[in-house]
């Protein structure tokens, strides 16, 4: 039976790469994370009254979420769809964080000239089984590992679950091949392993996890998990798009507005905000604000110079909110489910 608590815990990873980055995140989305004790492994996150952190393996949280000792977690996309249980109560509610980036893929041995794509290892599977053994393959994430295997019709092989260092396995005879997670590949080319050609498993990242079980008419922590998800969905948001400001001199609001929507795409997610500048200089000026797609920047930048726009600023906003939380939907779509 999960324990009742008003509390709520966030599983944060203890170390490895994803320890800086998921602190980093954390603090700049507005919810730093202090660390009881140098050596503790519990903090909080004063921000949100009432919510406190426990510092776990990475490979762990998926398991503490899905068993309610926390009620949520940050974790990597590929431990999340490795370790979790299938139909349990964990869900995944904010996909892509935006940091810790990497693929499982499968390698094989630079030696394997004719191996280039997983036909290529089918058929190698095949004359292995003639000779009376199988394709080994080593892993960390032997479920996912091998339902993608299946998926590509390759049916003869032995998985060798590994939580060592995978790249050698070729080299020592452990394994014939292996699957890992790999940001850059610079290891596996360092130990002359090549990744196939249509062998990536999984594209991942980090994601934020929830119990949905254990928040279900749970009201103080439903509040306090819709705090967390509101900052960390209006962070992510906001580093898409920025804020552009100009002065414009013009016969009235309306005539700017119309010039400014001459370009749609460049006008703001709604349309421009227009306010009165009350110039010391005297004349009709207005002051223009548009939020756009940072990605658009500079061309919005030109779209003010076009109809007069002088002293524009770029910022950058902290959060972006729109009418409603996406992720706080799925996660209360989910609880409902459970009712």
């Amino acid at each position: 039976m999960v324990e009742t608590r008003n509390e709520l815990r966030l599983a944060i990873p203890s170390d490895g790469a994803l320890y800086e980055p998921t602190n980093e995140f954390l603090r700049a989305s507005g919810m730093p994370n202090k660390r009881i004790s140098a050596r503790g492994y519990t903090g909080k996150i004063a921000a949100v009254e009432g919510v406190s952190t426990l510092f776990q393996r990475a490979s762990d949280i998926p398991g503490k979420v899905e068993d309610g000792t926390a009620d949520c977690g940050i974790v990597g996309l590929d431990r999340f769809l490795e370790y979790h249980q299938e139909g349990g109560d964990s869900l995944v509610v904010i996909e892509d964080l935006r940091f810790g980036g990497c693929e499982l893929a499968l390698a094989v041995p630079e030696t394997w000239l004719d191996v280039t794509t997983t036909a290529d290892l089918g058929d190698l599977a095949l004359e292995f089984r003639e000779k009376g053994r199988e394709l080994r393959v080593a892993t960390k994430y032997p479920q996912l590992t091998q339902r993608f295997l299946y998926s590509k019709g390759i049916n003869y092989l032995t998985m060798i679950p590994s939580s060592g260092t995978l790249e050698v396995a070729p080299a020592i005879g452990q394994a014939d091949l292996i699957a890992d997670v790999t940001a850059t590949g610079t290891t596996l080319r360092e130990n002359r392993l090549k990744t196939l050609m249509d062998g990536t498993i999984l594209r991942s990242q980090s994601c934020l996890i929830v119990n949905r079980k254990t928040l279900a008419g749970a009201e103080t922590k439903l509040k306090q998990i819709k705090a967390i998800l509101e900052r960390a969905e209006g962070y992510l948001r906001a580093q898409d798009y920025c804020s552009i400001a100009a002065n414009v001199q013009g016969s009235s609001q309306e005539s700017i507005a119309t010039r400014v929507l001459d370009k749609r795409e460049l006008s703001g997610i709604e349309g421009p905000t227009i306010a009165p500048v009350y110039s010391a200089e005297g004349g009709d000026w207005y002051s223009v604000t548009v939020l756009v797609e940072k990605v658009k920047v500079l061309d919005a930048v030109e779209h003010m110079r076009e109809f007069g726009g002088s002293g524009i600023t770029v910022t950058q906003p902290t959060y972006l909110f729109f009418d409603t939380c996406l992720a706080y939907q799925r996660l209360t779509a989910a609880v409902a489910g459970i009712n």
